[in-house]
């Protein structure tokens, strides 16, 4: 499934929600089904910079494709790591660099943020691209 493919999928579960609380809920919940954050990569290192919440984000290539693991010490912010890596996880740091994330907007998700989570979501949106940078540059 494409990035684009992805996103739309997110678009439609959103839009079954009328009600931000409900969106809430569905952060949550998506935030509660994140694969388990392997402790080893709990480093300052993996520490997303800009975030008021604390934020790891690790990344691996495997084949070709970048794998991300996150987690958040926060279950909305938990929630919206969980919805990044669904749609960016698993694919060539070409697909995620030339990306664009519309259904950040779609869904609504940054006027529903607080203005520090908007911008830890805006971090974490450029911490993933620059380890697709990193790995492209390492791929040659």
């Amino acid at each position: 499934m494409t990035i684009k493919e992805k996103q739309k999928e997110v678009i439609g579960e959103f839009a079954a929600f009328d009600d931000w609380m409900d969106k809430y809920s569905l952060l949550i919940e998506l935030g509660n089904e994140l694969d388990s954050f392997d402790e080893v990569h709990r480093q300052p290192q993996n520490l997303i910079e800009g975030c008021q919440s604390k934020v790891w984000l690790h990344a691996e290539l495997n084949d070709g494709e970048i794998v991300f693991q996150g987690d958040s010490d926060a279950i909305i912010v938990k929630g919206i790591v969980a919805l990044l890596l669904r749609v960016l996880s698993g694919h060539t740091p070409d697909e995620i660099l030339e990306s664009e994330l519309f259904f950040i907007d779609e869904i609504g998700l940054k006027e529903h943020l607080s203005p520090t989570r908007s911008n830890g979501l805006v971090a974490m949106v450029k911490q993933i691209k620059a380890y697709a940078l990193a790995f492209k540059a390492k791929m040659g």
